[in-house]
């Protein structure tokens, strides 16, 4: 019940996770993972739609191995401003374009001016390929400006967006035709509708990373164009041209380096001969029964080969709002963020830089199989070798790195350090001989990027972790490629994007940007960990403390059997005197604001530590629980020995057992306030409501039960009690004495070692939160969409809780804070006089 409520109406309900833009709320879609929000250690994310918008513009190409676009983005901009470089704006020229998927500034290409640079036909092979060698499908009116594209990905509308803007207008398709308007192709001015003839698609999977699509010109020509990561597309060129080929490269680590995302281009001419001797066999896979797609796979290996470089293409995708700082904070919180894309190395590491993921002060340790060493026994067209060579090097490497990060966590003013390893390495060190040192590497790491990997690769990393470090893990993405990755975590959160629902429906927590994981964990996850552990260990305690009772009576009885209690007191204990309390208690208790728990996001630390659901806490718990226990029978048995009614007759067994029983509920319910952090008039309501509840059950019960109705005889019992002094003696006496345990253990314990959440009570003890999330949340209920909105524009929600129960001012508030900095600071318990007497600093508030 707890878990279900802290769900739907906290975190579903939760405005500072609500996405304006999109209309888009968080949504808890299962309640059995709350606590482990507060616990997460290590976090597997995405990059694409995940860390970024997912909003692909075409920004810069190559061509023939030139460059074209002179833009700046975003990473290009902070990696200027982090070497302390100005940046130069370049002025747009009259050309410049920039709509949906298209933001591209080069006079050279626009407007047919292409057909003057060297080589024209190499720049028409580029426009083409974008036309023709894609799934889109068009929608709409057939003009340039009204036409709509819908695609699998951001990425293939932004190419033929690009297409379109060069003049390549591809606006109809048939299941056998494109129809493409190319203008100033034959002669500048002239605009002409090209039908081609689609032959064959050979679609694009993680496995091939390309896309391949066999088409026929009108007069004839057969053309294979291809378009695919430049791993596998450099793998399958024909000789020659070599110059195209270096300066390409070149381009495309320009690119990764900027943060764009990179494809290349190439292309295949065909004889009719080859294609009907490969459209046989291509015919005979698409058929098959049996391993259709690996066989599809296959005979498309067979004619994706001796293709020619046309050049490649730089999309850029910004980052999300929030995603440098949410990581930032997320990292001061112990948490541990992997990156796992499959974009270009010098992409990635770009991106980890834009996101605050990496800095210049970090140790990175580059593990890549994109040496000259590697290119050499490449080459050579070896697989074997190309197999050993990399096998011995991601060994080798996997060594060294992990004996200077040994080296470096051994000193005590070592750099924080980081891994940034490919997917082709990542196959080797993955091996069953190697795995557990790249799982040391990078557990010793602070961050950890994966650049180039496949979903498969995605969900074998977070595996590795989740079984090896044995730490909650989370994985974030957004798109059907992470799906493996979300489930293979203890808590798989999807980001509800542009690339379907399939990681929302696949996830465990649904939100619509990345910021939002500081709300999610350090506010909700830290909240529901620390109620739940507080409800788990008090229904530990209050079960035991009534069953030790009974078990200190079977001493008089010599194991009889005989009852302690009634049958109705033990049914009704747990459901009605002693439930609502720990409820209340698991929905309201708050330690600290919303607000200071991201202020200090150290304090999720004591998640991570699962500092409050040790065996030590436990322990304390039952101790107190043993010492209450023995307070209640035999403090009321020996005061009833002398004890009797206004008849004159002695206490007997019910009536000894009724005010035990009376004792403990009594107790444990004040025991329940004492733990708690916050005290609303839900904890007043339900506490009193629960002691009440029992007097008027004993009232009734004792009323309604006559001598004969059974054996036990409770009749009449309570108004016997209650017409003694002995009743009201040992209500008053017995609660106390059994609570004064607990009294001094608390205030020990807050005054000599006080938990890191006391620290921060203390210092803002005299600064309280004016607003309360709880009334954001009462007032949302019943908003519209729109005023929802316009509400969450004008207000921010904060959190309030008025703490009670500060009787001991804490003296580790130097060691706290020294903490968070790298310093030790030994607590100094005999400066509480002093520390009680001063007022609060003006820079602590």
């Amino acid at each position: 019940m707890i878990k279900f409520i802290q769900c739907t109406q906290f975190i579903n309900k939760d405005l500072d996770m609500y996405h304006i833009e999109s209309n888009t709320p968080a949504l808890a879609r299962t309640s059995n993972l709350n606590e482990e929000l507060g616990q997460v250690e290590y976090i597997f994310s995405d990059k694409t739609g995940t860390l970024t918008r997912n909003m692909m513009e075409f920004f810069k190409c190559s061509i023939g191995g030139e460059i074209y676009g002179t833009g700046i983005t975003e990473i290009e901009r902070g990696s200027l401003e982090r070497k302390g470089l100005k940046v130069n704006e370049a002025n747009k020229s009259t050309t410049a374009i920039h709509e949906k998927g298209f933001n591209f500034d080069d006079a050279r290409l626009m407007r047919g001016a292409w057909r003057n640079e060297a080589n024209p036909e190499i720049c028409k092979e580029f426009f083409r390929c974008l036309a023709i060698c894609h799934t889109v499908l068009p929608e709409g009116e057939e003009s340039p400006e009204k036409i709509v594209y819908q695609a699998a990905s951001p990425d293939e509308a932004a190419l033929v967006t690009a297409a379109k803007n060069f003049g390549f207008f591809f606006y109809r398709r048939t299941p056998t035709t494109i129809v493409v308007r190319e203008s100033h192709v034959e002669k500048m001015g002239k605009i002409q509708d090209v039908v081609y003839e689609i032959l064959n698609v050979l679609e694009f999977n993680s496995t091939r990373k390309r896309q391949s699509v066999v088409c026929r010109y009108p007069n004839g020509r057969l053309v294979l164009y291809c378009k695919g990561a430049d791993s596998v597309i450099y793998e399958r060129l024909a000789d020659g041209n070599e110059d195209i080929k270096r300066v390409t490269r070149e381009h495309l680590e320009q690119f990764g380096s900027a943060g764009l995302r990179t494809l290349c281009l190439a292309y295949r001419e065909l004889s009719s001969e080859l294609y009907e001797k490969w459209n046989e066999k291509f015919i005979q896979a698409k058929s098959s029964l049996r391993e259709r797609e690996k066989k599809l796979d296959e005979v498309a290996e067979l004619i994706e080969k001796e293709l020619t470089l046309i050049g490649s293409t730089a999309i850029e995708d910004k980052l999300q709002v929030g995603v440098p700082s949410c990581i930032e904070t997320l990292s001061k919180a112990g948490i541990k963020i992997w990156v796992l894309t499959g974009d270009k190395m010098e992409t990635a590491i770009n991106i980890a830089y834009a996101c605050s993921l990496i800095d210049n002060e970090m140790k990175q340790f580059i593990i890549s199989s994109e040496t000259d060493a590697v290119r050499e026994v490449e080459d050579k067209g070896d697989p074997v070798e190309i197999s050993r060579f990399i096998r011995d090097l991601v060994k080798t490497e996997l060594e060294r790195c992990l004996e200077e990060a040994q080296h470096d966590l051994h000193t005590l003013t070592g750099p924080k350090l980081a891994l940034v390893i490919d997917g082709k390495c990542l196959m080797y060190a993955l091996d069953p001989n190697l795995r557990v040192k790249l799982l040391k590497l990078s557990l010793a790491c602070t961050s950890v990027v994966c650049c180039r990997v496949s979903p498969l690769q995605k969900a074998q990393v977070t595996s590795l972790v989740k079984k090896g470090a044995r730490k909650i893990t989370l994985s974030i993405g957004d798109g059907a490629n992470d799906v493996s990755m979300i489930q293979a975590a203890h808590v798989g959160v999807g980001i509800s994007g542009l690339e379907g629902m399939q990681a929302v429906m696949a996830s465990d927590f649904a939100i619509a940007q990345f910021r939002f994981l500081t709300d999610l964990l350090l506010v909700h996850g830290r909240w529901s960990y620390v109620r739940l552990c507080k409800v788990i260990t008090y229904f530990f305690y209050k079960n035991l403390t009534f069953t030790l009772t009974q078990f200190w009576f079977t001493f008089q009885t010599g194991f009889s059997g005989q009852r302690f209690y009634d049958d109705w007191f033990q049914s009704l204990y747990n459901v009605i005197f002693t439930a609502l309390p720990v409820i209340i208690v698991g929905l309201f208790d708050k330690d600290v604001s919303a607000s200071l728990s991201k202020k200090h996001p150290e304090l999720y630390k004591e998640g991570i530590q699962n500092t409050f659901f040790k065996w030590r806490v436990v322990a304390v718990w039952a101790f107190f629980s043993f010492y209450q226990s023995l307070v209640f029978y035999y403090f009321t048995v020996t005061a009833s020995q002398n004890g009797h009614n206004s008849s004159g007759k002695t206490f007997g067994l019910w009536d000894v057992s009724t005010m035990a029983f009376t004792c403990v509920v009594v107790t444990v319910n004040l025991r329940l306030l004492m733990a708690c952090n916050s005290i609303t008039r839900w904890h007043s309501i339900s506490i009193s409501g629960s002691i009440l509840a029992w007097f008027l059950f004993i009232f009734l019960y004792s009323a309604i039960m006559t001598p004969y109705d059974r054996q036990e005889n409770v009749y009449f019992v309570i108004y016997v009690l209650m017409s003694t002094f002995y009743f009201y003696l040992t209500l008053l006496h017995v609660p106390v004495v059994a609570l004064l345990g607990d009294f001094i253990y608390l205030g020990l314990q807050r005054w000599f070692a006080p938990y890191d959440y006391q620290i921060i009570q203390e210092v803002y003890r005299n600064n309280p939160e004016e607003n309360t999330r709880t009334e954001h949340l009462e007032i949302g209920n019943h908003l519209t969409p729109d005023e929802a909105r316009s509400y969450a524009i004008t207000q921010l929600p904060r959190e309030t809780s008025k703490h009670t129960g500060f009787a001991f001012d804490s003296p580790g508030y130097e060691s706290f804070f020294a903490s968070q900095q790298g310093v030790f600071a030994p607590q100094k318990p005999w400066d509480v006089a002093r520390r009680a007497s001063m007022r609060q600093p003006t820079h602590l508030q």
